[in-house]
């Protein structure tokens, strides 16, 4: 399951169209300025803004302007991701399934991926079809889901997704593609994902 723990490798980079006060802690961060945007997002991040919860669970998971906490990150990115963060409920599936400051839960992995997937994150949607793929974390081994959020993940720029895809397109029937196209098309953020297909599943 090498494939699938790289799958997990976090990016660190932060988008400073958020809410209103919370661009100059962003901008601090990405500047490596890190004292300056724990400085700015800290107080946001404890009156509830769940972009600054997010940024602040990346500094503790990082190391960056504070001792490195893996469950100071949990908690933080917890609380955003419970809002509906997309990134920040990526990340819990992430040290869920690692067992990053907490006990392995797979269980709870596949959840936080799964909301996030249907969010729309390119990320969560990859790991999501590499547990399909390769029959992870309690999920049944099904082509079609694996190829279909491949295939989501890879309509916004995720190489890795496309590259997946090609590859199990060479061990699909021509049934099970149109399948996973058709409901790939179907999809639009925000809606459940499909849990099986008609065509996918391995006997």
């Amino acid at each position: 399951m090498k494939k699938l723990f790289l799958a997990l490798l976090l990016a660190f980079g932060v988008s400073a169209h958020a809410s209103a006060g919370f661009t100059e802690g962003a901008t601090a961060y990405n500047a490596k300025n890190y004292a300056r945007a724990l400085k700015e997002i800290t107080p946001l991040a404890k009156a509830g803004s769940p972009d600054a919860q997010h940024l602040l669970g990346l500094m503790y998971y990082m190391g960056r302007g504070v001792a490195r906490d893996y469950a100071q990150a949990l908690v933080w990115h917890r609380k955003a991701a419970e809002q509906g963060k997309a990134d920040a409920q990526y990340v819990v599936g992430a040290m869920y399934y690692t067992g990053n400051a907490v006990a392995i839960d797979h269980k709870l992995a596949v959840y936080w991926f799964r909301r996030a997937a249907e969010r729309g994150h390119p990320d969560a949607q990859h790991a999501l079809g590499l547990m399909y793929r390769y029959h992870a974390a309690g999920l049944p081994q099904d082509k079609v889901l694996a190829y279909m959020l491949w295939n989501l993940a890879a309509a916004s720029g995720h190489a890795n997704a496309a590259e997946q895809r090609t590859e199990i397109a060479k061990r699909m029937s021509a049934e099970q593609i149109e399948e996973a196209q058709a409901l790939s098309r179907t999809w639009k953020p925000g809606q459940p994902l499909p849990a099986s297909s008609r065509s996918g599943a391995s006997s």
